[in-house]
């Protein structure tokens, strides 16, 4: 078995994870989905993805748990655990207050200055963040989306590196012979929680038939339902603050819960594949009540 195979199946777990972060995660499990044997299953996620794999599924929940906390004001701590696929209070916090050195509760009360925003340790960012501190909030629109189905490639890190995967699915598409019209970057981290080179971004498009040949280049259906879309223009290094407005201001006074789907950004200027940096694009963001 190839390289290219095991990123593939490993990359069908991701896929499965991200999906429902409240499914049944075990190792046994995910080991399944990839049709290995779960020794040789934990051995292959560490390879490619860098971490062991319960590793990976717990700072997941808890990174989407640190997100509602502070942007679902209305849900309750055990809520939050609960969506993020903890079976118990006691457990949630204990794995909580190891990770963000606080339990959930406080972090929720917990005034964040801007030196604990991860994406301002990158200057292009900081400079963008401080210009953008007074602009107003795009309008926002409620609507309900059909699933999309894409094919797609997962870079790891936040930042101009971000180009190469972009590249990288526009080469495979030109040598299937696919359109690259739907441009839609997945958004599985909030940069301003995580650290930009543990951020985890997937770039991808839109797809009318299915991946045949699949490796480093995979498809995934992103789930519909119901989403905030914002339409947002800038240049690079503004899009991270613009989201971070959305949701530090828009979401906990829209009386909207933040979904544990990921987020994503739909492009009609994708600021990775032009020269000049610029990007136009909606931002959706899942929500529920």
């Amino acid at each position: 078995m190839t390289n290219t195979d095991h990123v593939f199946r490993i990359n069908e777990v991701l896929s499965f994870i991200h999906r429902d972060i409240t499914a049944d995660l075990q190792a046994k499990k995910l080991a399944e989905i990839a049709a290995y044997s779960e020794q040789h299953f934990h051995r292959l996620f560490k390879q490619v993805v860098g971490e062991p794999v319960h590793q990976y599924v717990r700072r997941t929940r808890l990174e989407t748990a640190a997100n509602q906390l502070i942007f679902s004001p209305q849900l309750t701590v055990l809520e939050v655990a609960e969506n993020c696929g903890f079976q118990s209070l006691s457990s949630f916090s204990r794995a909580f207050r190891e990770v963000y050195n606080v339990p959930p509760g406080r972090w929720r009360l917990g005034n964040r200055d801007d030196k604990q925003r991860h994406y301002l340790s990158d200057p292009e960012l900081h400079e963008a963040y401080q210009r953008l501190a007074q602009v107003e909030l795009p309008t926002a629109e409620i609507v309900n989306i059909p699933a999309c189905h894409v094919a797609y490639v997962r870079h790891l890190g936040y930042g101009r590196s971000i180009r190469q995967s972009w590249q990288m699915l526009k080469a495979w598409a030109d040598s299937e012979g696919r359109s690259v019209d739907v441009q839609i970057g997945l958004h599985h981290s909030n940069p301003a929680l995580v650290p930009l080179e543990q951020c985890h971004y997937v770039a991808c498009i839109g797809i009318d038939e299915p991946v045949i040949r699949r490796g480093r280049v995979n498809s995934v259906t992103i789930p519909g339902g119901l989403h905030a879309t914002f339409a947002v223009q800038g240049k690079f290094g503004e899009l991270l603050p613009r989201i971070s407005k959305i949701w530090e201001e828009w979401l906990p006074q829209s009386g909207y819960v933040a979904r544990t789907t990921p987020a994503f950004a739909r492009y009609t200027k994708n600021q990775f594949l032009r020269t000049d940096d610029q990007f136009d694009l909606v931002f959706y963001l899942p929500i529920g009540f």
